[in-house]
């Protein structure tokens, strides 16, 4: 089961949610927030990366990688969609493997259940 992806779009969501809850470890911080309307179909989320990361091809690429593992991380942890989430990448995201990353954001995302 492929899951919509909905990115966040106006600045006042992203501020709700920062104002919300956070979990923060070496890859990345994630701020989260129980959504208030119910739309249990398609899951709430964006990925940051900063300018200071590099240039736009390996921002993207952080980004890919992100939601690819996030993704997986629907299917295998069964996320709650029921909260919006916003993914700000690190810089130590560059340097590391794929694998420790999406273990990482496993155990991120266990820790928000």
């Amino acid at each position: 089961m492929k899951s919509k992806i909905i990115c966040l779009s106006k600045n006042d969501e992203f501020k709700e949610i920062l104002k919300g809850r956070k979990n923060s470890n070496k890859y990345f911080t994630i701020f989260f927030k129980k959504l208030t309307n119910k739309n249990n179909k398609k899951l709430n989320i964006s990925f940051i990366a900063k300018k200071k990361l590099g240039n736009a091809v390996e921002r993207n690429k952080i980004k890919r990688k992100l939601r690819n593992i996030t993704n997986e991380a629907v299917n295998k942890l069964s996320l709650k969609f029921d909260y919006s989430y916003i993914v700000i990448a690190k810089e130590t995201i560059l340097k590391n493997d794929y694998l420790d990353i999406k273990k990482t954001m496993f155990t991120e995302f266990n820790k928000i259940k």
